[in-house]
């Protein structure tokens, strides 16, 4: 029986439906707890809590109760949503995010917390983003994410707290509707392909954004994790990628396998939050400390999602 006892706040979103899923399969039912503002569960079998993670108390009291030994924090607004709500969107991202360090702090719990791409912007956008690269946020949830990673930072430095983080490109998973992201239209026109309906997207077609398959940053989590801790020289956040490609390049892919689909392209607000993030991303650090590389291209990428979108229908 593993020693680990693992938290995983918003566990219903996006990440937190495939990352559970792993850490069910890597440590056992029984070493899995759940939260999240909604009652469901994604498993019968393991715990779920509703939890408010602003509520400091009611997250202590779980990490108390069940002895937790790690925290995977995930709940919060994501970018478009950011935008539309921002007072909303920094409370949820900021707050939450230092309760779980505080938390750390007394109970010495290990902390993932992801960041984003989200965390550049313009002075990032012309040259592959490096993990050194100009932070320049101009989106609220960008703001976020580069202020946690500055509190990750800070609480590693001054009280030891073995924070580990990741800046996640644009994820793309089959198992869950998109949740308010500049990405999302990679999720929703596969959804179209499949059903056959035609798509509009809400960026331009030459829009180049880094994305991944979830499986791959799934993995990269769990890998990242499980690393030494001499090994890591990052504990603000690690640059990560696998591709980047435009609107236009994700449907002449879909095309390949489903002719019939069709899109048409109406920018909206969510392309000047795309303008302002990086085209690439270079992620050699991660790949220097700790082994990281992707498994999944374009193509394979697609023949994985139109496969499990079609599985749901």
């Amino acid at each position: 029986m593993s020693s680990k006892k693992i938290l995983v706040t918003g566990a219903l979103g996006q990440i937190g439906t495939d990352l559970t899923e792993a850490l069910v399969h890597r440590w056992g039912e029984s070493q899995v707890i759940t939260t999240d503002l909604k009652p469901q569960k994604i498993n019968s079998s393991i715990i779920h809590k509703t939890l408010d993670v602003l509520d400091f108390q009611a997250l202590r009291q779980i990490v108390e109760e069940h002895g937790i030994t790690e925290i995977y924090h995930l709940a919060a607004a994501l970018s478009a949503k950011g935008e539309q709500v921002p007072q909303w969107a920094w409370e949820l991202n900021m707050k939450s995010l230092l309760n779980v360090l505080e938390i750390s702090k007394v109970y010495g719990v290990r902390v993932f917390w992801p960041s984003s791409m989200a965390a550049f912007g313009p002075f990032s956008t012309i040259q592959p983003a490096t993990q050194q690269s100009v932070m320049d946020p101009t989106t609220v949830y960008g703001i976020s994410k580069l202020a946690g990673e500055s509190w990750c930072a800070w609480y590693h430095r001054s009280h030891g707290i073995d924070v580990r983080s990741l800046r996640l490109p644009g994820l793309i998973s089959w198992k869950t509707p998109p949740g308010g992201g500049t990405t999302d239209y990679a999720v929703d026109i596969f959804h179209a392909a499949v059903t056959l309906r035609p798509y509009t997207c809400f960026l331009s077609p030459n829009t180049r954004l880094p994305m991944m398959y979830m499986p791959d940053a799934i993995r990269a989590i769990l890998e990242l994790m499980e690393a030494s801790s001499s090994s890591l020289t990052v504990r603000y956040s690690y640059n990560l990628t696998a591709m980047s490609f435009t609107p236009e390049e994700l449907a002449e892919e879909i095309k390949k396998r489903i002719p019939s689909l069709s899109i048409r392209y109406e920018p909206d607000f969510r392309q000047t939050i795309a303008d302002s993030w990086p085209r690439e991303i270079e992620d050699s650090t991660a790949q220097k400390d700790w082994g990281w590389k992707s498994h999944y291209n374009l193509s394979s990428l697609v023949d994985e999602m139109i496969k499990g979108i079609k599985s749901i229908y």
